[in-house]
């Protein structure tokens, strides 16, 4: 494989969880070694391969997942968890060989092996929790919406930015706090200490993301605020809703007007 897209397209291929992750890691070493190593050319499968197992389901066809500290709740939480690191990597690779050019600076290319890497990183320290508790990665129903958000940007580098790490990544940084807090209540500390790290790596994946598109918004002379809210609206099904995490989301970079205003309604 000559490209950094040819690298990507082949994780996306990968059906095996921890094999996907460990090609992750692989790309990413070989990206840093390897300074001659080109983008490549813009392709990416429609879907990336699954394995047989987690069984996926519609989002309304999910079970309900308890609220409370049992092992079972702690362990579903962790395969959901699991599940969406897992598309994590499989949507940083995507967005490496969908949109692959010489047009975009090579730190574009640097930030994205990065995030792919953290996310498959995610993913084994999670999978591995789970075996830590009795469980597998696999062992339960998944849902499939976080693709499927993607689907609907597959056509624009902007519009995915704007909806992956700029919405659905910043609300898993509304919402990780009440589980690290939930799992200390269990005195699980190894699971906080998963947590915390993904809390963390995650506040940078959506600084990214938001860079980026600023980045684009600059070269195409958008106003970057106006142009978010706009693609928002054109391409993701849904509302911002609070609370909102303002203390990670400004250290991510955005303004609290930016979001906490944001609906549906134009």
């Amino acid at each position: 494989m000559t490209t950094l897209a040819e690298l990507a397209r082949a994780i996306l291929a990968e059906p095996d969880p921890p094999s996907k992750a460990r090609r992750a890691a692989a790309m990413a070493r070989r990206w840093r070694t390897a300074p001659d190593l080109k983008p490549g050319n813009p392709s990416a499968p429609d879907r990336p391969a699954r394995p047989a197992q987690p069984d996926l389901r519609p989002p309304r066809d999910m079970p309900k997942r308890g609220r409370g500290i049992s092992l079972e709740n702690r362990i579903a939480l962790l395969h959901a968890l699991a599940h969406i690191e897992l598309n994590a990597v499989d949507l940083a690779c995507d967005l490496i060989a969908r949109f692959a050019t010489p047009a975009l600076p090579r730190e574009f290319y640097d930030d994205w092996v990065s995030v792919a890497e953290e996310e498959a990183l995610h993913f084994d320290l999670l999978s591995g929790r789970l075996t830590d508790l009795g469980s597998f990665y696999g062992a339960l129903p998944a849902h499939d919406g976080l693709w499927e958000a993607a689907e609907n940007n597959a056509h624009n580098l902007m519009a995915r930015l704007a909806v992956v790490p700029m919405v659905l990544e910043a609300r898993g940084l509304d919402v990780t706090p009440a589980m690290i807090a939930s799992m200390k209540k269990a005195q699980d500390a190894e699971t906080v200490a998963i947590l915390e790290r993904i809390y963390q790596d995650e506040i940078g994946h959506v600084a990214i993301g938001r860079r980026w598109f600023e980045h684009l918004c600059e070269k195409r002379g958008l106003i970057a605020e106006d142009a978010w809210r706009e693609l928002v609206r054109e391409n993701f099904a849904g509302l911002l809703k609070p609370p909102f995490n303002h203390e990670a989301r400004e250290a991510a970079g955005f303004l609290n007007r930016e979001y906490e205003t944001l609906d549906q309604s134009g």
